[in-house]
């Protein structure tokens, strides 16, 4: 039987116990940043998940409230995984983490001029990442993205 009671009742303890696995967050990530969706992306990420981690990650992500699922539009076989409000407050999380590997990772993948604008104006990229996530785009790809709206180029 699966533990549900905290450990203990301290806020980093919470955080980790809800986020603390590297998959969880790479799957955030892969929403966030790049706009997957289905099971199927999320399975061909360069990280290489195996597919009964990813079933169980994003199990656990919905079941803390981080995800919603529902029936894909036009291929009833798939499933359209989407961020909740709660999952969207995690959005500031990711850019703390993307920045201090960015720092420490000389053949970072991702602009060095995204960095900088998310550094120069933090909030206002906080707050359009959420708008643009919560309507079903991301920050790097897709027709609906941040790096549209702000005019920056997109990563190769």
């Amino acid at each position: 039987m699966k533990r549900t009671a905290l450990r203990s009742a301290c806020p980093i303890n919470y955080s980790l116990e809800l986020l603390g696995d590297s998959w969880s967050l790479l799957i955030l990530r892969d929403i966030i940043y790049f706009g997957k969706k289905t099971f199927n992306e999320f399975l061909a990420a360069d990280e290489h998940i195996a597919r009964n981690i990813l079933a169980e990650r994003l199990a656990r992500l919905q079941a803390r409230g981080l995800l919603d699922k529902t029936p894909h539009p036009h291929d009833k076989r798939k499933e359209i995984y989407q961020l909740t409000t709660d999952g969207l407050d995690i959005i500031p999380i990711l850019f703390e983490l993307a920045n201090w590997g960015a720092s420490r990772v000389p053949e970072a993948s991702l602009p060095h001029e995204w960095f900088e604008v998310v550094k120069a104006h933090r909030e206002e990229v906080i707050q359009l990442t959420r708008e643009v996530v919560g309507q079903g785009g991301s920050i790097f790809v897709g027709d609906n993205t941040v790096i549209q709206r702000l005019n920056l180029t997109a990563p190769a």
